[in-house]
């Protein structure tokens, strides 16, 4: 492959021209799909209308509309980066969207895809009951997409987004300065529960989850984003196990926790063989999330706080 496709820089000139082509290459190098994609075209349009900062629903005109050859040659260099190197396409446009919402994303910060974007959607429905939080908690935040997104279900509430690393609350704050939150905002550097008051009425965590055989085993694509942000022992489940232990001190009265933990929910499960937890079945796709209201956690807390 000749470095940034000289060739096709000279010969493809519109949109649909360069969608094409990006497909057709990622077709035939085999990348791998798990960032916002599974498949080919999906992944082209999102390249090449991201590089261009186009919507993705172009029309048929706009598909026809003929692109400068220093637009040729950034997406052409794009391509090149996301099938040498597997960068995700997330990375390379610095943007991923999230419950219908734009996030500035970069390697600092994992690039959301978490399933908790349907139970955002629901407005944490049944569980909330129709009432409205007054504060809520967006837990190992990373960019801060799914506490920033739960405001738009719940315009009134407070927001506390909490985690370890400073890096990725300074990718945090960059969507909190983007979407003028500040005064409704508050970008937390806390391990779990450490520098954290509650009380909280919606408690929302995609933490750190992989087991080390699956961390092992991820395709290359994963290995760009912060490996703090994947791995959590053997089983995956040390930061679960710590939330589980503490959230109720955390939570108010009537107050909800939601928790990721993708394919380590059967190791949760084994571990505490006890505890009947609600996993919530998605008609989006997607699962290892599980919800507990306060009066549930309480009723359980005694397996967790061993």
């Amino acid at each position: 492959m000749s470095a940034n496709y000289p060739q096709a820089v000279q010969q493809l000139y519109t949109i649909l021209d360069w969608i094409r082509f990006t497909a057709s290459e990622l077709e035939r190098n085999q990348v791998y799909y798990g960032h916002g994609t599974d498949n080919a075209w999906d992944e082209a349009i999102l390249l090449v209308t991201g590089s261009l900062h186009l919507s993705q629903g172009l029309t048929e005109f706009q598909l026809q509309c003929r692109l400068v050859e220093d637009e040729r040659m950034l997406i052409a260099q794009r391509v090149e980066q996301r099938i040498v190197q597997r960068i995700p396409v997330a990375y390379l446009i610095n943007q991923a969207n999230f419950c219908g919402l734009p996030f500035y994303v970069d390697e600092r910060v994992l690039v959301p895809r978490s399933p908790i974007a349907e139970i955002i959607s629901s407005r944490v429905s049944p569980w909330m009951d129709g009432k409205e939080p007054a504060r809520i908690l967006d837990l190992c935040c990373g960019s801060g997409c799914i506490g920033i997104a739960a405001l738009k279900e719940f315009p009134d509430a407070q927001l506390d987004l909490a985690d370890l690393s400073q890096d990725a609350l300074d990718v945090a704050d960059i969507n909190i300065q983007n979407y003028g939150l500040y005064e409704q905002v508050a970008a937390i550097h806390s391990d779990l529960f450490a520098n954290l008051q509650g009380p909280y009425d919606i408690i929302l965590s995609n933490p750190p989850y992989v087991d080390l055989e699956d961390l092992s085993d991820m395709p290359d694509e994963y290995h760009h984003e912060p490996a703090m942000g994947l791995g959590s022992g053997n089983d995956g489940l040390d930061i679960t196990r710590q939330i589980l232990a503490n959230a109720l001190d955390y939570l108010a009265e009537d107050g909800v926790l939601v928790v990721e933990v993708g394919n380590s929910w059967i190791h949760l499960e084994a571990a505490f063989p006890d505890v009947p937890f609600n996993w919530i079945e998605f008609k989006n796709g997607g699962d290892g999330v599980f919800v507990f209201t306060r009066e549930q956690l309480q009723r359980h807390v005694h397996h967790f706080r061993v």
